[in-house]
């Protein structure tokens, strides 16, 4: 019983598998933080579960393992260089859908500051972006 139990112990993840996996950018921009903040507030709302995108590109085992759970991939990008979405690919995930930011009218900068009123219009919009 007791090596029973120690092969089913390996890497292990803090993150738990959902069935919609939220993978976003966290950029060193405006978009890139935003990609971020979306992921975290349709956490918040139930939408999905933010997952640990660097993991993926680290290939940590356990973050694999949790990516390989999810019945739906979505990557969240900040910008069209599409940091999240390659990462993903490149591990061999099938990305379910991809959203990018700067799509849905933000401007990239290089302030790392949202402002509460583009974090209201950018959710509003990714209300419609996901209902596609």
């Amino acid at each position: 019983m007791a090596e029973e139990t120690r092969m089913t112990e390996g890497v292990k993840c803090a993150c738990e598998a959902a069935i919609i996996g939220l993978y976003a950018c966290a950029g060193g921009s405006n978009v890139g933080q935003m990609a971020n903040k979306v992921a975290v507030e349709l956490t918040k709302q139930g939408k999905g579960k933010i997952m640990c995108t660097v993991g993926i590109g680290g290939n940590v085992q356990g973050i694999i393992k949790s990516a390989e759970g999810t019945d739906e991939i979505i990557a969240i990008d900040g910008c069209p260089l599409l940091c999240a979405k390659k990462s993903l690919e490149l591990a061999g995930f099938t990305v379910d859908k991809s959203i990018v930011i700067t799509e849905l009218g933000m401007k990239k900068s290089g302030s790392l500051d949202l402002q509460e009123n583009d974090v209201k219009e950018i959710m509003a919009k990714m209300e419609d972006a996901l209902a596609d």
